[in-house]
């Protein structure tokens, strides 16, 4: 059976991984393994240290020991902070370190963005606003037009952990704007495998989030397609990039 693994920072919605893959219906694998936080907060200099080479390696040995044929950092902040030439050399170490392809969440929904065929979105984050506009220009690189940037002013991940379907879709309406075609909601940190339908139904387009994204770029970097609506629109496409 094939196998995704994902090193994931501290623990918030780290439950959103074995979710997914029991609604994949058991046809892969998604082991995890929490990577040492360091600080547990949402500001540049912390998220430069959680995505520290050395951070990401500690993980790798274990996530090898379980299967994984790929390795996913699953950390949109802690990747896109390093500016897009800075993501790509985060991505090409741990590819190194694991001798496995390799991936993290920020170039998912970059790819995912593509493979929906959309050009325009809206971000609806949990950020403060300079760490949302880091991923605002992460994606501008990507080469995708950002038309709203939401910020909510959330320091910890801790927090966002807390979040439930009410906050979640508060959050998505939020950050919606009429020119979007897709709206993103871009922190691991935040529950959002469950309310997928519900978000898609209230927002009449299609959603990206992050854990969601995660594993769709993972089963990427395998090459392989899976359909499953209740994960979205993301789930219902057969396109790759």
């Amino acid at each position: 059976m094939a196998s995704v693994g994902f090193l994931y920072p501290g623990y918030s919605a780290e439950d959103d991984y074995p979710r997914i893959e029991e609604l994949l219906g058991g046809t892969v694998r998604l082991p995890l393994v929490h990577t040492d936080i360091g600080e547990d907060a949402h500001r540049v200099d912390a998220l430069l240290e959680m995505g520290s080479a050395a951070r990401l390696a500690a993980g790798v040995d274990e996530l090898k020991e379980r299967g994984a044929e790929a390795v996913v950092w699953s950390c949109t902040s802690a990747s896109f902070v390093f500016g897009w030439e800075g993501a790509h050399e985060q991505v090409r170490e741990l590819s190194a370190t694991a001798g496995l392809p390799a991936s993290s969440t920020s170039f998912a929904f970059a790819h995912a963005v593509q493979a929906l065929g959309a050009r325009r979105v809206a971000i609806a984050a949990t950020y403060p606003d300079d760490v949302a506009e880091h991923f605002h220009a992460f994606l501008k690189s990507a080469g995708t037009e950002v038309v709203s940037t939401r910020a909510s002013g959330i320091i910890t991940a801790a927090e966002v952990g807390t979040w439930g379907r009410e906050e979640v879709l508060a959050l998505a309406r939020a950050g919606d704007h009429p020119d979007a075609e897709v709206v993103l909601l871009p922190d691991t940190a935040l529950h959002t495998a469950d309310h997928l339908p519900a978000l898609e139904a209230e927002l009449r387009k299609p959603v990206l989030t992050a854990n969601q994204v995660t594993v769709w770029e993972g089963l990427r970097l395998l090459d392989r397609t899976l359909s499953c609506p209740v994960l979205g629109t993301l789930f219902s496409r057969t396109a790759h990039v």
